[in-house]
């Protein structure tokens, strides 16, 4: 038996002759980070450009005391209302001297004004409304910039005449429109960064998606082609080992088929010497002789069939599972078998048919063999489709059933070699499922018999 040839054009061990030279991963993810800082921030420079703050309006103590004498304010930028408590303390020092100041104009007593700032809001920076000051001049000190102005969120409390407290305070906020326009240009700079970073995050994590999918491809079928070497230098040098590796499984798999295919030729020879010779002796001997000879015979091709069906590249297309489950149990039936196929509907999954098909044989087979009859059943099971093959025999020990997968493996009770078999059904079905992505199990039925349980993607 020669060993397959390897896929053409293939390159395991990955060299890299012919790519450029590409960035490290980390640097990637370095400028992706560095460049996603710098957007954010010319994002943020061209918000204080295209929406700066507005300039505050400015409230003299004059205006103040006549707004409070008039009883309204023309602009309608200051309202007046009657106090529901009264004020508290006044706070800090500028805002004591502008009561007084305010106080001096209306003629009143200095507690009869209250003016409170900090609470609501500390004024904006009085060195934004500073003059310039001339060349050779000392510089004027903030408070006397703002003596006597309000500006920002204010309340100013007068005690008027009749005993109660009113208060005057700007209409509307100071900065409404101009928070809202930020919380809007914050909106329009995420809508603008999210897809640059999706994009950028996208071709940073495609090499480490693209090295995942092909483990997943190596795990359903070890022939699969080699990972092609693109990407940062991290991602090219495990690619390289994920190939060699590849190779090197592939390699021990040939050599094992090879062996085996040598060994069982080999075998065939002296077993039809040896039946030849016994042609020349006694009945007895013969007919025992035979039958071990035959025996022999059935297990190594049962051996080689094995061996073929797990080397054997997986030729995947859409069929409809059911039908092939219906043309098997239809099989048995023909025979006299009792083998019920649950009704349900169609199951269509990419799988390879002599395969899956060969997957159900076993499994019926089995069941037929050791209980005398079989009950099918198939279900999909969210992104799955379920095989289950269950019977009404003697079931399985524990112990046994932990083994039952293993090659050439046989229960030394009810499922005995007098029963026949070569120990390699079981062992078969794993097989074929490990090669479509799925996974078989068993487990005794609470009522008696096993159940052989095959979950294959759909």
């Amino acid at each position: 038996m020669t060993t397959p040839p390897r896929t053409a054009g293939a390159n395991p061990v990955g060299t890299r002759v012919g790519h450029p030279r590409r960035w490290p991963l980390f640097l990637r993810i370095f400028a992706f980070i560095l460049f996603t800082v710098l957007l954010v921030q010319l994002l943020n420079f061209a918000a204080v450009l295209l929406v700066p703050p507005p300039t505050p309006v400015v409230y003299s103590t004059s205006r103040i005391a006549s707004v409070v004498r008039a009883g309204r304010d023309p602009s309608g930028l200051l309202t007046i209302a009657v106090a529901t408590a009264p004020p508290t303390e006044q706070g800090d020092a500028r805002d004591r001297h502008l009561g007084r100041v305010i106080a001096a104009d209306l003629g009143v007593p200095a507690r009869a004004v209250i003016v409170e700032a900090r609470r609501y809001g500390p004024p904006l920076m009085a060195g934004a409304f500073r003059p310039p000051m001339p060349m050779g001049m000392p510089k004027m000190p903030p408070q006397s910039v703002v003596d006597n102005t309000l500006f920002g969120a204010f309340v100013v409390w007068v005690h008027a005449p009749d005993g109660q407290w009113r208060t005057i305070r700007p209409a509307r906020p100071a900065f409404g429109l101009w928070q809202a326009r930020l919380i809007l240009w914050f909106l329009v700079a995420m809508a603008v960064a999210a897809p640059v970073a999706l994009v950028l995050a996208r071709r940073i994590a495609r090499p480490v998606a693209l090295f995942a999918a092909a483990a997943d491809r190596l795990g359903r079928d070890p022939r699969a082609d080699p990972i092609p070497l693109t990407g940062p230098p991290e991602i090219m040098e495990a690619a390289t080992a994920f190939n060699v590796m590849q190779e090197r499984l592939n390699r021990y798999v040939e050599d094992r088929t090879t062996l085996i295919a040598a060994v069982a030729h080999d075998l065939r020879t002296p077993l039809m010497r040896l039946a030849l010779r016994l042609e020349k002796a006694p009945d007895e001997i013969r007919e025992a002789s035979e039958e071990d000879i035959q025996e022999m015979s059935q297990r190594i091709g049962a051996a080689m069939a094995f061996v073929r069906d797990m080397t054997r590249h997986v030729r995947r297309q859409r069929l409809d599972l059911r039908s092939l489950a219906e043309s098997i149990t239809d099989d048995y039936a023909d025979r006299g078998e009792q083998v019920v196929l649950s009704p349900g509907p169609s199951l269509a999954i990419d799988g390879d048919a002599p395969a899956l098909k060969a997957l159900l044989v076993n499994l019926v087979d089995n069941a037929v063999k050791y209980a005398g009859h079989a009950e099918v059943q198939l279900y999909r099971d969210r992104d799955t489709v379920v095989i289950e093959v269950g019977d009404r025999g003697p079931g399985l020990s524990a112990a046994d059933a932990s083994h039952a997968f293993e090659p050439f493996f046989r229960a030394e009770r009810s499922r005995n070699r007098d029963t026949g078999g070569t120990g390699l059904g079981l062992a078969s079905v794993r097989a074929v499922a490990h090669a479509h992505g799925g996974a078989a199990t068993l487990e005794n039925r609470p009522e008696g018999g096993l159940i052989v349980r095959v979950i294959l993607p759909a």
